[in-house]
């Protein structure tokens, strides 16, 4: 690989999707061409029923500096609005979604990580949310995501002020999930997303819609698990002691 090129590169092995942020030259920084084909990307990997699980990582020790600014000079509005369509379509894919953070995840890199459903961060690594800097309205569903995640006092702080976090604080804010110590974090990923594909698709794709705050899906997953074997599967296999066999897709369309 020409190690100037700036893509996404995607592989699925058992289960689980990875996607690498790879843009060595910028510190990983996302293009306006990897902001568009991010969403598509996405499509894919949904409609892959062999896919239960996603992970967001950057290419060696960066997952993301944020948007490319010299995207910024061209016009602003479109560079923000392609990151927000990036964000929402990764907000919104069906199976549960990782963010393996080493080094720098700020800006848009930020965003992407807030999007996910779990963030795993190396120690050492440093979060920021930097519009201030740039004087940019930053995105109110972006600004609500992140409210929810870490509460409107930290929220403030990082987009009053653009300063960097540690890890550290990051976990005491709720920012990220789990920190692991230098040359950990790939281990307790692998080990971590072999449990989730393990676990049953009907119980994840109704728990993240209910803790997205979904109010009018009760009638449809009270369906769904009347139409799955998953429950009989698993109760069984507890009762033989035995690893369930889950078959329960999640359609990649959601309504």
């Amino acid at each position: 690989m020409d190690r100037t090129e700036s893509r996404l590169i995607t592989s699925v092995e058992r289960g689980v999707a990875t996607v690498v942020i790879t843009n060595p030259a910028k510190r990983n920084a996302m293009t306006t061409a990897m902001w568009r084909s991010l969403p598509e990307l996405l499509e894919r990997l949904a409609a892959d029923p062999e896919v239960r699980v996603l992970v967001l990582t950057g290419a060696g020790d960066t997952f993301c500096a944020g948007a490319d600014i010299s995207t910024l000079r061209e016009s602003a509005g479109t560079a923000q609005g392609l990151a927000v369509e990036a964000e929402e379509a990764l907000a919104a894919f069906p199976r549960p979604t990782l963010a393996a953070v080493r080094g720098y995840c700020v800006g848009g890199g930020g965003q992407l990580a807030a999007a996910c459903d779990l963030r795993f961060a190396e120690e050492g690594a440093s979060f920021g949310v930097t519009p201030a800097k740039l004087g940019i309205v930053y995105p109110a569903s972006s600004t609500r995501r992140l409210v929810a995640l870490v509460g409107p006092g930290t929220a403030k702080h990082l987009l009053f002020s653009g300063e960097l976090i540690d890890t550290e604080r990051a976990l005491r804010t709720g920012l990220v999930d789990e920190v692991l110590p230098p040359g950990g974090l790939d281990e307790r990923v692998a080990e971590y997303v072999r449990v989730l594909a393990s676990r049953s698709q009907l119980t994840q794709a109704s728990a993240k819609e209910f803790a997205a705050g979904r109010t009018d899906r009760d009638a449809h997953w009270a369906a769904e698990a009347r139409g799955s074997t998953d429950t009989a599967e698993g109760v069984a296999a507890f009762l033989e002691r035995r690893a369930p066999r889950f078959t329960y897709t999640t359609a990649p369309a959601r309504c």
